[in-house]
């Protein structure tokens, strides 16, 4: 009796440990969605401060990925919302508007009255109802330092002609399937009968012409064993549509279309493409290890056709050759024996290409083509004329990427930013270009960026401080105490100056970053983010009660 007692207490003492520690667990992650809550009503109020539309002639938007860039459903304008981005160190969340003109090429940046929250990867379509709408749903908003993670489930309108911000309320997101009506501001829950797609994220909607949703790819993770995630992306179609004669009834059929299907990806962009087709470009295959995980990003395009159910690889014709005559004459040699030597390789046998090209009516053209390796290197005869190959120079294509932001006026084919890997360092861009779907020659760039020159921080070893002390447990309260300690820190006389008039709400946005900065080097590598941020807001508020 005396052992089967000291079990059964023993067991009891195991549950009541692992209670108190779910309830431990569970008061920080409430604490920390206080924390962001806490953190994004304070950029709410810095918005509040703006009474008045400014309208401002801008350079293009900085480096950013989940954006939305929609297509103005009246004007010649794309329209660009929100995004994020990653310096190696800290997450910057916007929520700022960009107006980009396609005839003037010119940018503007609006700030309106209470828009909503800074987020990124919302969802984002334009309506012309009521001189234009852009329409943005939920989203995310991250920390600082990109650990904890805010999930909007909020509904937006903006009213393009009038310039003005309206929320119209909140909703609960839910794994099924919904309509909204824009002429009620209404919602209404769809039951369609037939199997649909599996639980995914990241998946992709388009409207076909006779009126039905297009569902594809996505991506998914499940357990395989314990502590192991396989992730799965997803590569099925589904085709939501409306029952014959039975008015508000739906019903989900897999479809499997033919032609050139884009491989596995996720990360994918879609826009509507000339012919109501679907256009797909880009994404990142994840090569996932249990260890390691290994992107292999894309830059290819693909058009979906809805009325042939099929799929077609876009395929660029490069750019059109000007013909021109050379004087009579040979040709300078090259420098260096060996680079002439290097094209004195045997011509290889001729070889058939057969790819298929979409034209502008969305007709399929099969062109067959006959290539054969360069042979030996031979000065040009009087009167020679170039190929269109040789003479067109090499094709112009945005570099891979994922999470990129596309929208399509009058034809042409607008890409910004998105985001790819190299190795520990993720690459936010900032690039800009268009593309004729009807000519399909090559990418026209309207805005060049450098990777190369992005600031790039490498990571500290918080993270590791931060396992062994959630491992620990308990330390909240050495936390509170260390950040009241820290909450009196030593000026330097370099600060940036008040100036005169300037309220702290105006003063610390615009100082925030050197702050961060002289806080860190206080703190030290392995303060955690959260601290930083505190400690850099207090140093900022006494040096401006200071100076007031």
């Amino acid at each position: 009796m005396g052992k089967k007692g000291k079990k059964e207490k023993k067991g009891r003492g195991a549950e009541k440990t692992a209670a108190k520690m779910e309830k431990k667990v569970s008061k920080r992650s409430r604490k920390e969605e206080e924390d962001l809550e806490a953190l994004i009503a304070h950029f709410q109020t810095l918005d509040a401060k703006k009474t008045q539309i400014v309208e401002t002639p801008c350079s293009p938007p900085s480096p950013r990925l989940n954006a939305s860039l929609s297509a103005h459903p009246e004007k010649d304008e794309l329209i660009l919302f929100g995004g994020e981005y990653f310096n190696g160190q800290k997450t910057f969340l916007y929520n700022e508007l960009y107006i980009y003109n396609i005839r003037k090429d010119t940018w503007t940046k609006v700030e309106i009255p209470s828009p909503p929250p800074r987020r990124c990867a919302h969802q984002a379509v334009v309506v012309p109802q009521g001189g234009g709408q852009l329409w943005i749903f939920g989203g995310e908003f991250a920390s600082p330092d990109g650990e904890q993670f805010y999930h909007y489930k909020d509904l937006w309108v903006l009213h393009l002609a009038t310039r003005t911000w309206e929320q119209v309320r909140d909703y609960i997101y839910y794994n099924d399937v919904y309509a909204f009506d824009l002429d009620t501001f209404t919602w209404s829950k769809l039951s369609p009968s037939g199997t649909g797609p599996t639980p995914r994220s990241g998946c992709q909607m388009s409207v076909t012409p006779q009126g039905s949703i297009v569902i594809y790819g996505g991506y998914s993770k499940q357990r395989v064993k314990k502590d192991v995630d396989k992730g799965t992306q997803h590569s099925d179609m589904f085709l939501l549509k409306s029952e014959e004669g039975r008015e508000g009834r739906w019903v989900w059929t897999r479809i499997n279309p033919s032609g050139t299907k884009p491989t596995p990806r996720s990360g994918f962009s879609v826009a509507m493409a000339p012919n109501s087709q679907t256009l797909l470009f880009g994404g990142v295959c994840d090569e996932e290890e249990e260890e390691s995980l290994e992107g292999d990003f894309l830059n290819d395009l693909y058009f979906y056709d809805a009325t042939r159910n099929r799929w077609f690889a876009g395929q660029l014709k490069g750019p059109k050759a000007e013909k021109r005559k050379r004087r009579r004459g040979t040709k300078a040699e090259p420098e260096g024996a060996n680079e002439q030597e290097c094209g004195e390789a045997s011509a290889q046998a001729p070889r058939e290409v057969v790819r298929e090209v979409v034209t502008e009516d969305g007709t399929v053209v099969t062109i067959k083509q006959m290539l054969t390796a360069p042979g030996p290197s031979k000065q040009p005869q009087a009167d020679e004329d170039d190929s269109p190959e040789e003479a067109g120079g090499p094709l112009v294509e945005p570099r891979p990427r994922s999470n990129a932001m596309l929208a399509v006026k009058h034809g042409r084919l607008y890409l910004f930013g998105g985001m790819f890997e190299a190795g520990d360092r993720q690459v936010t861009l900032s690039d800009f270009y268009c593309l004729d779907l009807h000519k399909m020659d090559q990418w026209t760039v309207l805005v060049e960026a450098d990777p190369e020159t992005q600031e790039w921080l490498e990571e500290t070893d918080s993270e590791d401080s931060d396992a062994a002390e959630g491992a620990e447990g308990g330390e909240e309260d050495e936390e509170d105490e260390e950040e009241e300690d820290s909450s009196e820190e030593d000026q330097e006389p370099q600060h940036p100056l008040v100036t005169p008039g300037e309220q702290f709400a105006d003063y610390l946005p615009r100082t925030e970053q050197y702050w961060v900065r002289l806080a860190r080097d206080d703190a030290g590598s392995e303060a955690k983010e959260k601290r930083v941020l505190k400690v850099a807001h207090a140093m900022a508020k006494a040096f401006f009660d200071d100076s007031a």
